[in-house]
């Protein structure tokens, strides 16, 4: 793919962000340009209007081909929700060759064998990751190919979604004018933003909390081995604070009025630059405007029940490590992206609740769309991933 320009598009509940990538001859991506649009067609990542989202999905790709002076066609595109599922799975073949050399072929019989599996009919099958490989016995193989054998087998982790989720998602980007190159699981595309390779072959974890929803992964031997998805995102937060203000106060803020609110004086756990501020609102009583003064401490309060919900979910996931990556992740960390990592402390709480190192990455806000991009790069190798014929009528 090195002589194309693709764009990596992560379509959110906040925001629909578009980056026009490509690679030059050494294979190192080029950002060329990047568009940003207000996203109001999604509903905790998933579709919920097509014209609304067609007409973000246009502006985002429309401004990133105007910065980068370019025309573009394919897109590779970021899925996630709290409908994205994940499940081990374990396949075996027969080595096909009279020597008994594994070739590619043998390695796609293998990983096909792994997805006949029983799934709902509303499902399909995203990404198939190869955990490890084992031949005539023989186990933590990374790549088999080339290698003497007669069976072949592979431990491997299944990330599946809705069909309908993904459908919709093909149908905006074609209704946009693009097609859709390949589908890519948000937190396996932000691992190619924001960690090294070692990194992810050693074992770390990467958390991303968005507008709706908030997603862990573990990640280790370039793959995803874990995955845990809740419908709790930095707009709970907002809602949190709206609430808490009409409770306390008897007064009205707007949704923009709680976000300021939350920059301002949130917080997931006490920090050192504390200051309490006025906020403004209307009184639901009289209906005219009141000003009070709201603290960090009453702001912390009243979202401690989403942060909970989102810090929990993390030690869910975390808690599916086996004790051979529960050690590499005291060493190499959480990782933190996503615009609700922003929040104030949230780096802090999440370290003192799993007793693993937090650190928040730089351009948490961009990281699907670099990643999405940066797929590009490394497309050879991660190419496997993406199922072929699914449901939602992928093409190549």
């Amino acid at each position: 793919m090195s002589d194309k320009i693709v764009v990596g598009l992560d379509i959110g509940t906040t925001k629909v962000c578009a980056v026009v990538a490509t690679s030059d001859e050494l294979d190192r991506v080029q950002i060329l340009g990047v568009g940003v649009a207000e996203s109001e067609g999604l509903n905790r990542g998933v579709v919920v209007n097509i014209d609304k989202t067609v007409a973000a999905v246009r502006a985002a790709i429309e401004e990133a081909e105007r910065m980068a002076g370019v025309t573009v066609r394919n897109v590779i595109v970021g899925i996630a929700g709290d409908h994205v599922q994940s499940f081990q799975s374990r396949g075996v073949i027969t080595i096909s060759s009279r020597d008994g050399e594994i070739s590619e072929n043998d390695v796609q019989r293998l990983l096909e064998d792994t997805t006949h599996v029983a799934m709902p009919a509303d499902r399909e099958i995203l990404h198939v990751i190869p955990q490890e490989f084992i031949v005539d016995g023989q186990d933590g193989v990374a790549d088999p190919i080339g290698m003497s054998g007669v069976r072949l087998e592979a431990n491997v982790h299944i990330i599946t979604g809705l069909v309908s989720a993904a459908k919709n998602i093909y149908r905006c980007v074609e209704k946009s004018g693009y097609e859709v190159a390949d589908i890519v699981l948000e937190p396996l595309g932000s691992s190619f933003a924001v960690l090294h390779k070692d990194e992810k072959e050693v074992g770390v974890a990467l958390i991303d909390i968005g507008g709706g929803t908030t997603e862990t992964a573990l990640i280790s031997l370039g793959g995803v081995v874990a995955l845990e998805a809740i419908r709790v995102g930095s707009f709970d937060l907002d809602n949190a604070i709206q609430g808490y203000v009409r409770r306390e106060y008897g007064i009205a803020v707007g949704e923009r009025t709680a976000e300021e609110i939350k920059i301002l004086l949130g917080s997931a756990a006490p920090t050192d630059d504390e200051v309490s501020a006025e906020i403004r609102g209307r009184e639901l009583m009289s209906g005219l405007p009141k000003t009070v003064v709201l603290t960090p401490e009453e702001v912390r309060s009243a979202i401690e029940e989403p942060v909970t919900a989102m810090v929990d979910s993390v030690l869910s996931c975390l808690a599916q490590a086996p004790p051979e990556l529960a050690q590499d992740l005291i060493v190499e960390g959480i990782h933190l992206v996503g615009g609700g990592g922003l929040l104030r402390g949230m780096d802090l709480r999440l370290a003192q609740d799993s007793e693993v190192m937090v650190r928040r990455v730089q351009s948490p806000l961009e990281t699907v769309v670099l990643g999405a991009g940066k797929v590009i790069e490394h497309y050879e190798s991660v190419q496997a991933m993406f199922m072929e014929g699914n449901a939602s009528g992928r093409r190549r």
